[in-house]
């Protein structure tokens, strides 16, 4: 069980991301939404998280062609300065698995899993820490 105190951003960008919030006030957590990276990024000056849950998209196209590989890369880069010991929880469809190894490869991911999650997971996979 994790202590009291923590903070879980969810960045809750599409539909598809489930709804953990009465585990997360089970656990102690107390949870901020926000509806985009920006929006993240921006809290993080104010209120780093000890948690990350965010769903990733892989960039298909031009957006994220090159440098950046998915939606959640500049947001992970900004994490790294303002919340180095976060853990991050990643979220992704079926499809998309394939690609979430790439960015695993340019950040420490604490999970990843698969769409749909369910709520045994998602705890399973916070009990893990320490």
């Amino acid at each position: 069980m994790i202590a009291g105190g923590k903070t879980l951003y969810s960045i809750i960008e599409s539909p598809a991301h489930p709804d953990f919030a009465a585990l997360y006030r089970r656990l102690g957590l107390e949870q901020i939404k926000l509806n985009s990276q920006r929006k993240a990024i921006n809290a993080l000056k104010q209120n780093p998280p000890d948690w990350v849950v965010a769903e990733f998209f892989y960039g298909y196209g031009n957006n994220y062609a090159g440098v950046n590989v998915c939606n959640l890369d500049v947001f992970l880069y900004s994490l790294q300065k303002y919340a180095p010991g976060a853990k991050v929880i990643v979220l992704v469809e079926k499809p998309e698995e394939q690609y979430v190894s790439r960015l695993a490869e340019l950040f420490a991911l604490h999970a990843v899993l698969t769409l749909p999650v369910e709520e045994r997971d998602m705890q399973a996979v916070l009990d893990t820490s320490p």
